[in-house]
């Protein structure tokens, strides 16, 4: 067999294999998975539940970051209809982590996705939605007024400014008096030689009655 004779069986050899198979053909072969002999059966995705959550957790809140700033930010994603920072009844002060309750739930659900682990000001953002069966129904108490701290200072300095009566007086007096012997006791159980001065105006005369004469 000459050279020409073996490129000519080549050829024939290489047309057989991509040779196009005729209508008809190769049906004693069984077809792939996914080919023209068998249908796929399509994959039901689970749906999603339909989101009615409008109220949005937020934790990490920064130093500064207060209603009026919070309110300026998350209002581009949409309408806010109500908002609350957690703060400390004594001092006010915030306890960097609030809610924001949106007029759209897609809204809310946005954000939840978007701004969570979300750098501000140094502060990793936590944002989570919260569930309407999850949400106290004091939240909004009072969110309207907005806050308005205790003034301790006052309420103390005012009960310890106000007048009293005699029997108020008496039982100062008499804690005063407690107390002092007390301390006159454990300086001399210590061995120590000193006269504790006496207490001045520790008596205090009882209310005298005055009876005016009848015309």
């Amino acid at each position: 067999m000459g050279m020409r004779d073996k490129k000519r069986n080549q050829k024939r050899v290489l047309a057989r294999r991509t040779a196009v198979p005729r209508p008809g053909e190769g049906k004693d072969f069984l077809p792939l998975e996914g080919g023209p002999g068998k249908k796929l059966r399509k994959v039901q995705q689970p749906e999603e539940p339909e989101n009615t959550a409008t109220v949005v957790y937020i934790g990490h809140v920064p130093h500064g970051f207060y209603e009026d700033e919070m309110k300026g930010f998350f209002k581009q994603f949409g309408d806010i209809k109500r908002l609350r920072i957690a703060r400390n009844r004594k001092t006010g002060k915030s306890k960097h982590y609030g809610f924001i309750e949106f007029e759209n739930p897609a809204v809310a659900k946005v954000v939840a996705d978007e701004m969570n682990n979300y750098l501000l000001f140094e502060r990793t953002l936590q944002v989570a939605l919260v569930e309407p069966e999850k949400v106290h129904p004091k939240l909004w108490k009072g969110v309207r007024r907005g806050f308005i701290p205790v003034d301790r200072v006052a309420i103390e300095r005012k009960r310890h400014n106000k007048d009293k009566t005699v029997a108020e007086h008496k039982k100062m007096v008499e804690g005063i008096v407690k107390r002092d012997g007390k301390r006159r006791k454990r300086i001399k159980a210590a061995g120590i030689d000193y006269e504790c001065p006496a207490l001045i105006g520790s008596i205090r005369p009882s209310a005298k009655k005055i009876k005016f004469d009848e015309a």
